[in-house]
């Protein structure tokens, strides 16, 4: 699992009681701020966060909570690549007026000939609120004349805010970020900063209220690395959590919270609970197709394949179902929360025993299950139970067959609700050991005397490797082509042929022609048995990384070489048999070598038995691939006699 990363108690920063800096004032510009041209902790950002400032203020009366934040962003444009960041999107939750934006103001700073600063203001007609869905809108605006070297600077309050976390740093450095929580004292509220760069932190109390202050300087940009699941987990962050309302003399009132509680405000919700208690009208052709078997898994896969073929995504990616199931199925069109409630409503009415189970996507984040909260989730999946066998599906992925576990949530934790009535739920591991990216390369091959290799390659994708393929090669052979052989700029590929592309539990299959040339000095020539393995590249070559690798399921990769030398030619240099083996045994590589007339043959494997390597794994890891690679780029050597 993915693994939060935690502040390092640094006396420079910890608990810091320094004086407060002087907070930016709205409108008020320094003129040093204008004549910026680089951001000097972050060369080639292409523009910086100057100032990101928020006020969080709690109040309690009656055992309720209510809370407003007030937002404060100055942001810097330093190139062109950096005009898009003057379109600004503001989300909030607009279902029943819950949350709700006021007092937005917006202006862009630029300089004149004479170094005076020239002040454009945002005309408020044009901030537009854009529904986004039943629950969600946003306010948009784009600020006005901005061009490399302004600044723009807007604020707003929203009210109806809850406790997220307070991210310090961003896709865009970030000079100074400054948090407030303001509170009454009797309010509890635990915050802890996962924090790895120096921090200050600050806690007092004035009157009745209870303020903590939280600030980081000089933040580089969010790096993106390889095989990382969610940038927002690794970001430096401050997470908060209301813990109780505590009056003295008073029996204290928990606000944390329980899963059971979250479970039943879900089933009492019209676009949620009483969805799963409809009926959905069964079509002819889907009784006819279920009337053929009585065999409960081919039962299961009939309905799923039905609702994947027949009810197409919209691109909404939630829990509810907006306009309803009966109208999405009426349309043929939903959002993933209505399309996989009729999916789990029809395995119901089969008899199955099928329960919706809330999950976080790899690309939406981790879960915490000690916060109960429904907005961790933003997909509802199936979640079905045969003869003691689980089934995780997914109708609105097209490319996963019912006995795979969806990709997008494997190695993760699902909250299955398992009795709608009495409200009760479980967390369930999304795991198997067995799911897993698989390639077989083979290649068939010889060099003639000009020094040119032709020959044949064929590739199975199997399993997770296979739906990536699939999904791209949906997009077209061209994008197939650069996707997978773009390491071969010297390689002439012809009669590519993709077969299997719709049966979802065969291998896909890839077969081509290919030509390129060797490398060669004088009577020698060199040449690599890696060909078109996916291993090209290295991608873990920086000495340190700041998240977790995860690759998200186990992993094989298979490579079998045949390359046919010229006569007269002989071999000068070969790689050596040989098996390496991670410390912790979760990484296999073997390879044999053998020779057969003149013919050079290589069998390559490379096995990985878990998907995941923390960041205090990663020297060892980062050690290994190095040698790994190492392997896989050794050349044969062949010289004219």
């Amino acid at each position: 699992m993915k693994k939060a990363i935690f502040l390092l108690l640094l006396p420079v920063c910890a608990w810091a009681r320094q004086q407060k800096p002087a907070l930016p004032e709205f409108g008020k510009i320094d003129k040093a701020d204008m004549e910026i041209r680089e951001c000097d902790f972050d060369k080639n950002a292409e523009a910086m966060i100057l100032y990101n400032g928020g006020t969080l203020t709690l109040d309690a009366s009656g055992g309720m909570v209510t809370m407003y934040l007030d937002r404060h962003v100055r942001i810097k444009i330093l190139k062109d690549k950096g005009l898009s960041y003057a379109d600004i999107h503001i989300p909030f939750q607009s279902y029943h007026k819950n949350q709700y934006i006021k007092s937005l103001s917006a202006q862009t700073y630029n300089t004149d000939a004479g170094g005076n600063i020239i002040i454009s203001k945002l005309d408020k007609k044009l901030v537009y609120e854009k529904k986004i869905d039943k629950r969600s809108s946003e306010e948009t605006f784009s600020f006005p004349d901005v061009k490399p070297g302004s600044i723009i600077e807007y604020k707003y309050t929203l009210v109806g805010a809850r406790l997220n976390n307070w991210h310090f740093q961003h896709s865009l450095p970030v000079r100074y970020s400054w948090y407030k929580v303001d509170m009454p004292i009797e309010l509890r509220v635990h915050s802890t900063p996962k924090c790895s760069l120096p921090y200050e932190q600050q806690s007092e109390i004035k009157g009745n209220r209870d303020i903590k202050t939280f600030s980081m300087r000089n933040i580089p940009a969010l790096r993106d690395e390889a095989f990382i699941t969610c940038e927002d987990d690794y970001l430096q962050q401050v997470s908060s959590r209301l813990i109780a309302i505590d009056v003295p003399g008073q029996a204290p009132v928990d606000l944390t919270g329980s899963w059971p509680l979250i479970i039943k405000e879900l089933m009492e919700d019209e676009d949620f609970g009483k969805q799963l208690k409809r009926n959905i009208p069964r079509t002819g052709d889907l009784d006819s197709l279920l009337n053929l078997t009585r065999d409960p898994y081919q039962r299961m896969a009939t309905i799923h394949r039905y609702v994947r073929k027949n009810m197409t995504w919209n691109g909404y990616s939630n829990i509810w179902a907006l306009d309803g199931v009966k109208e999405a199925w009426k349309n043929k069109k939903g959002t993933t929360g209505e399309i996989n409630l009729i999916l789990v409503n029809l395995l119901k009415d089969a008899g199955l025993h099928a329960h919706p189970m809330l999950v976080s996507t790899r690309s939406h984040g981790m879960v915490d299950p000690l916060e109960p909260s429904y907005y961790q989730f933003n997909k509802v999946m199936a979640y079905v139970t045969i003869d003691n066998q689980v089934y995780v599906l997914d109708a609105t992925d097209p490319y996963t067959p019912p006995n795979m576990i969806p990709y997008s949530v494997m190695y993760s934790q699902g909250l299955v609700i398992e009795k709608l009535d009495t409200f009760e739920g479980g967390w369930k591991t999304l795991w198997d050991p067995k799911q897993y990216f698989k390639t077989v390369t083979l290649v068939q091959g010889e060099i003639d005397t000009t020094g040119t290799m032709k020959g044949q390659a064929t590739l199975y994708s199997y399993q997770y490797e296979r739906h990536q393929r699939v999904r791209v090669y949906k997009n077209g052979l061209d994008q197939f082509r650069q996707s997978y052989f773009s390491s071969y700029p010297q390689m002439q590929m012809d009669s590519l042929l993709i077969e299997n592309t719709d049966y979802d539990t065969a291998a896909l299959k890839q077969t081509f022609l290919f030509s390129q040339p060797v490398s060669s000095a004088g009577d020698y020539q060199y040449f690599s048995a890696n060909l078109f393995s996916g291993l090209e590249k290295n991608p873990f070559v920086a000495d340190n990384r700041f998240s977790d690798v995860f690759f998200g399921a186990n992993q094989q990769y298979q490579l079998y070489t045949n390359i046919r030398i010229p006569d007269g030619y002989s071999v000068e240099g070969s790689p050596k048999n040989i098996k390496m083996i991670m410390p912790d045994t979760s990484i296999i590589v073997t390879r044999m070598v053998s020779k057969e007339a003149n013919i050079l043959s290589c069998r390559f494997t490379l096995e990985f038995k878990k998907p995941f390597y923390s960041i205090e794994e990663y020297a060892d890891f980062r050690e290994f691939y190095k040698k790994l690679f190492d392997l896989l780029n050794e050349q044969f050597v062949i010289r004219k006699n």
